[in-house]
């Protein structure tokens, strides 16, 4: 993970992973607001973010507007900002989408992260102002990253690129299969034309003995549709019966169906899957890189 975390590696994470991983962690702030950024990550890039959100917070205040209460709850599954009362979520990011997270070294309060927005793809740096805890909140950011980090690579997301060749070898039975089924068409024509001939050629008035048709190497044609007759075999015994493939659909301990490569057709592996693990393998090579800067650059920003 691309020195996610180089400023604070000698920092030690603030929480369990047992916290982060079945409950979340919360966290009381006030939402400054969101705006589109250029580029996933720079220190320049958020510092003129929270420069515009915070003159935008002042004109706010001048006309009487109170800045919103929000509780974060961040886990591995992400970072969601909830109205506190209602507990309405308003925003959800993923954590493979942040990229960039960083605190104000000088004003402890202001923090703020870079998230790719999941249906226009934007970049938005989210700014919030907190009760002084600005430095742990990215900091626990930084940790459920990587704690989803290696919770995704042990889940099967270390093996992206073999389901890829799967998927592209299954690709191809499909391709000789159906053309395996076309070589079979034109063997049964050419078995055609030659029944005809033989009869044309016969002498008038003759009945031969009807017999399974072979082809031209003296076999009996194989027929798909054909189904095993109950006659005994030479020695008087039945062939043993074709075992039926059980109609139970077995699942794994997280309620999914196990992946069979040989049996996966378009409803079992929908590409949107794929697409969701390229992009989660993409979000997380990345990395989420925490960097501690100083917003506070004017007497305006001071007063905040």
């Amino acid at each position: 993970m691309n020195r996610a975390f180089s400023r604070k590696k000698d920092k030690t994470w603030m929480h369990t992973p047992e916290a982060l991983s079945k409950h979340y962690i919360p966290y009381n702030a006030k939402f400054l607001g969101s705006t589109e950024v250029e580029q996933p990550k720079g220190t320049e890039v958020v510092r003129d973010a929270v420069r515009k959100l915070k003159f935008a917070r002042h004109i706010k205040k001048s006309e009487g507007q109170k800045i919103p209460k929000v509780e974060l709850q961040i886990s591995i599954y992400g970072v969601k900002i909830l109205e506190p009362k209602t507990k309405e979520v308003q925003h959800n990011c993923q954590l493979h989408r942040i990229s960039f997270c960083a605190d104000d070294k000088t004003d402890k309060r202001i923090f703020t992260f870079i998230c790719k927005d999941s249906e226009s793809n934007k970049h938005l740096c989210y700014v919030f102002d907190s009760e002084k805890c600005a430095e742990e909140i990215t900091l626990t950011i930084g940790q459920a990253f990587d704690l989803a980090y290696r919770k995704f690579l042990e889940s099967g997301g270390k093996d992206v690129e073999t389901r890829k060749q799967i998927a592209g070898l299954q690709k191809r039975i499909q391709d000789l299969e159906a053309e395996n089924m076309e070589l079979k068409n034109k063997v049964q024509d050419l078995e055609s034309q030659l029944r005809v001939t033989q009869v044309s050629t016969s002498p008038a008035g003759s009945v031969t003995p009807k017999s399974p048709s072979t082809d031209i190497f003296d076999m009996i044609p194989f027929s798909p549709v054909s189904h095993p007759t109950s006659t005994p075999t030479r020695n008087g015994t039945q062939p043993p019966p074709i075992p039926s493939r059980s109609t139970e659909i077995k699942r794994d301990l997280f309620g999914a169906e196990p992946f069979d490569p040989f049996n996966c057709g378009a409803g079992d592996f929908p590409p949107d899957i794929q697409s969701k693990l390229d992009e989660m393998q993409e979000g997380f090579k990345m990395g989420l890189t925490l960097e501690g800067t100083v917003f506070c650059l004017d007497p305006l920003d001071s007063r905040c």
